[in-house]
């Protein structure tokens, strides 16, 4: 399944800490809500899509023309809206024979970077693991004129105890890798499978398929009508699969897991915030210096693209 990583890196890491200061709250003990248990398990509500077939698959990835962008940072799908500076806190768990806490935190900036000709939309994401950072994250997201939003390509850096571990990045048009598409413009219960990404040289090769809907959902942050569920997978982990859901307005409020996965994640959105002010200055910087890393730790792949448009 989807590999997890996210680690501190050493000049960054006091501005990441300071800047996870102003969304910061402690972990429950709680087991996961009842709520993402119910969703993400009840097969009434959670189809698992079959292996994609050779026919019915157009190819290993997506692809897309430049033209089929006009205003391709303006992210405004119904299921996966970006707004800029908004920020998103999940909670919950991981399973790997005991139960780690895990809080996952996405801020949408309004700053944009060029990637394989088309202008996106940087997200940056950080993935606590018991308290430590594990991974931090620059994601870079576009969407087309029919309303798709395309996983433009990933700079994750993982840590292990503070210590720098490795840095699986895939960028569209470098090296083998292709865009995916992170939310169809208008998912259908029932297409075929879509791949979110083919970096090949990072074994990033996820799947995605319209699992169905639910009529209502709840987590933390509130009460959810019309919930899209997509199942993840990837047809070299057969049987495992991990399970989202998207609320309209606001994107992914939950993840669910089933199957074989190694990785059984639990997590609820917990809070949906606006940053402002001193907030923006700090995760802009903090944005900007997780980048310069990536040009020192990735000169042949993320070294080949231009600066982040600030």
């Amino acid at each position: 399944m989807r590999r997890r990583n996210l680690a501190l890196f050493g000049g960054a890491l006091i501005l990441i800490i300071s800047a996870c200061a102003a969304d910061s709250t402690p972990f429950t003990t709680a087991a996961p809500s009842e709520a993402v248990r119910l969703v993400a398990s009840s097969p009434s509500t959670t189809s698992v899509p079959a292996l994609p077939e050779p026919g019915p698959v157009r190819s290993d990835y997506d692809v897309f023309g430049p033209d089929d962008f006009d205003n391709p940072t303006v992210i405004d799908n119904r299921y996966l809206p970006w707004d800029p500076w908004t920020r998103l806190v999940y909670k919950g768990f991981t399973n790997e024979g005991e139960l780690i806490e895990h809080r996952v935190v996405y801020t949408v900036t309004d700053m944009t970077k060029v990637i394989d000709g088309i202008e996106t939309l940087v997200i940056w994401a950080r993935d606590y693991s018991a308290g430590e950072l594990a991974e931090t994250e620059l994601a870079f997201f576009a969407q087309d004129n029919n309303g798709n939003v395309w996983r433009m390509g990933e700079h994750p850096e993982e840590y292990d105890t503070g210590a720098f571990v490795d840095a699986p990045t895939w960028l569209s048009g470098l090296a083998g890798a292709r865009a995916g598409i992170a939310m169809q413009g208008n998912p259908q219960e029932g297409s075929i499978s879509y791949s979110q990404g083919w970096g090949p040289a990072v074994e990033f090769i996820d799947r995605a398929a319209v699992g169905g809907f639910s009529d209502q959902m709840c987590v933390a942050a509130g009460c959810y009508e019309d919930v899209l569920i997509i199942d993840e997978f990837n047809v070299e982990e057969p049987g495992a699969f991990q399970h989202k859901y998207f609320a309209p307005g606001i994107g992914n409020i939950a993840v669910g897991w089933s199957g074989s996965d190694e990785g059984r994640e639990e997590l609820e959105l917990v809070s949906v915030s606006k940053l402002s002010g001193a907030d923006v200055t700090v995760a802009r910087a903090a944005v900007l210096e997780l980048e310069a890393h990536a040009y020192e730790i990735s000169p042949d792949v993320y070294g080949l693209t231009q600066p982040i448009n600030k």
